[in-house]
């Protein structure tokens, strides 16, 4: 069953993270890859908050949806792209504002429900 649950999830947050990701492009294009950003920073508050519960809404929104809807392998294609373009400021803001955001944002869901 909690394979069930977690690949329901991860059903759910990777379709999600595609549309918004392209919303956010299509409404405010930029170098600076800011869709992902915000995409990991609401995926590291969600775990936050379901990191500790117990059940079923962890397997299916903490580690299908956050795991699904979060990527670090965007995240990493995207700092690359930037350091080869010559956009080295761009690429050390967005890892400094990915982690100390995405920490934050997780720490912030953790204290949400103690």
């Amino acid at each position: 069953m909690r394979d069930l649950l977690i690949a329901l999830g991860a059903g759910l947050g990777a379709p999600l993270r595609y549309i918004i990701g392209r919303e956010i492009q299509r409404i405010k294009p930029t170098v600076f890859p800011i869709a992902t950003l915000a995409i990991n920073i609401l995926g590291s508050f969600v775990i936050g908050v379901l990191i500790h519960t117990k059940g079923d809404l962890r397997y299916l929104f903490g580690i299908g949806f956050a795991g699904a809807f979060t990527t670090w392998s965007t995240f990493a294609v995207e700092v690359h792209n930037l350091i080869h373009n010559k956009k080295s400021t761009t690429a050390i803001s967005y890892l400094a504002l990915t982690i100390i955001l995405g920490v934050s944002a997780a720490a912030f869901g953790v204290q949400l429900v103690s």
